[in-house]
């Protein structure tokens, strides 16, 4: 019985020692770097320990803009874009002719270049010395008149961040779903077809049920993965985010490594010890919900 367990753990050591120099290395080394106060990368010395830098960043105009922009962000793109792809993978469950052609047109815009999908994207809604660009264009036919989505308000701006983010993460959602869909036991379906249960019955106490851990699935890593967003709006806004005033998390702690701002390892360390800590209240608050959707 030992010789299995020392066999099973000689399998697991590759992983556990990647797990350990890539991921719990870094995020010990950050989170000792987040307490050093004054801390000079060149010669690797600080004046002190403290919470003075998490202090700094909660403060800092920048940081609590970005926060604002990725909580939006997060808030209006995971519900959305998981219903709408429910919405479809429903459709596509239905559809018997060229469902896999179906399929495949849907998961294109996750294997495209997310910069390439951005640059798009700018010349649909941006505003240039040629052209408002084509949805104002539609706009304008329908009697409305030009906004500059790119340089214009706070609203508008946002509004294509969540518009390009939920059609960059939709395709992978509609994958997963219309895989689960596909799972379900189709006895059930016969059985309340024999019993005359209404379609709407029948998606809320059979499909919602069975695919449920799927959806728990999709909402948790969306959740995740809108907190980490960045490319998303350099593709859209471009490197000066925090003059585009739609900086998220992610880049304001890049900004503080590399940007204009650059130089302040311990400011960035403060601000992703606290974007972690949001994301794992998040994640265990979603996990609990998912138990005792289970449990019932």
């Amino acid at each position: 019985m030992e010789h299995k367990n020392m066999k099973g753990w000689l399998y697991l050591l590759p992983a556990i020692l990647f797990l350990g120099v890539f991921m719990v290395y870094p995020l010990v080394d950050v989170f000792v770097y987040s307490f050093e106060e004054g801390y000079n990368s060149a010669s690797q010395t600080f004046f002190g320990v403290g919470l003075y830098n998490y202090s700094y960043v909660l403060h800092d105009t920048y940081f609590l803009q970005a926060v604002k922009n990725t909580f939006v962000l997060v808030i209006i793109t995971v519900p959305l874009s998981t219903g709408i792809a429910l919405l479809i993978s429903l459709g596509l469950n239905r559809i018997t002719p060229l469902k896999e052609f179906f399929q495949t047109v849907y998961f294109l815009p996750y294997v495209t270049n997310t910069l390439a999908v951005g640059l798009v994207f700018m010349i649909l809604f941006k505003k240039t010395a040629y052209s408002d660009g084509m949805i104002n264009l539609l706009i304008n036919a329908f009697g409305g008149s030009s906004v500059d989505f790119i340089d214009g308000p706070y609203w508008a701006k946002m509004f294509v961040l969540c518009f390009y983010t939920i059609w960059i993460v939709m395709p992978f959602k509609i994958l997963i779903l219309t895989s689960s869909l596909a799972s379900v036991n189709k006895v059930y379906y016969k059985a309340a077809q024999v019993d005359g249960t209404r379609p709407f019955r029948v998606f809320y106490k059979i499909t919602l049920p069975m695919i449920s851990p799927f959806i728990f699935y999709l909402v948790i890593t969306g959740f995740i993965g809108a907190f980490k967003a960045y490319s998303d709006a350099v593709a859209l806004f471009g490197t000066d985010l925090n003059a585009a005033g739609m900086n998220t998390m992610v880049g304001y702690i890049y900004d503080m490594l590399y940007g204009n701002s650059g130089g302040y390892p311990s400011y960035a360390s403060a601000a992703a010890i606290i974007l972690f800590a949001i994301v794992l209240t998040i994640t265990v608050i979603n996990l609990m919900i998912s138990s005792k959707q289970k449990v019932q």
